[in-house]
């Protein structure tokens, strides 16, 4: 089914170079700590735990550049690294659940989240801002799986 991914370069170079595999992880690790931790500290704020000198809106756009720069890192070096054994992760339950919560969160994160956080402190404000970090944590611990299932 994905054997002509198998096949291409990019995949080869990530199995053959001894460095590209490990270094492209710790591009993708930087970028989730990146983007998931400026995002979770604006749900902090939202749920009235941190930074409370600051509206949410106003951290949301202090850190969007650096959400964004996260983001950006992992969305290129997911990729790469699903090259390097396409069969291997589309065969994973944990992967499918992590790309299927990863999207979920990111579509969450730009609609729902995004509107409250600009909004007033409010109970709604903490359900969304639980929402994101639960949507968050399971992108991490799908990813995390992806070695013991």
């Amino acid at each position: 089914m994905f054997t002509f991914l198998m096949t291409n370069p990019i995949g080869d170079a990530m199995n053959n170079t001894e460095w590209a595999f490990p270094l492209c992880e710790c591009f993708h690790i930087i970028g989730f700590a990146l983007s998931i931790g400026t995002i979770v500290v604006v749900d902090l704020r939202m749920l009235g735990l941190a930074l409370k000198s600051t509206t949410s809106a106003q951290l949301l756009k202090d850190t969007r550049m650096w959400t964004m720069a996260g983001l950006t890192v992992m969305l290129i070096s997911g990729p790469l690294i699903f090259l390097s054994d396409p069969v291997m992760y589309m065969g994973n339950q944990s992967f499918r659940f992590k790309i299927g919560a990863l999207l979920v969160a990111i579509l969450y994160n730009y609609t729902i989240h995004a509107k409250v956080a600009k909004g007033p402190d409010s109970p709604t404000a903490k359900l969304v801002a639980l929402v994101s970090i639960l949507l968050w944590v399971s992108v991490v611990a799908g990813g995390l799986f992806i070695a013991f299932v």
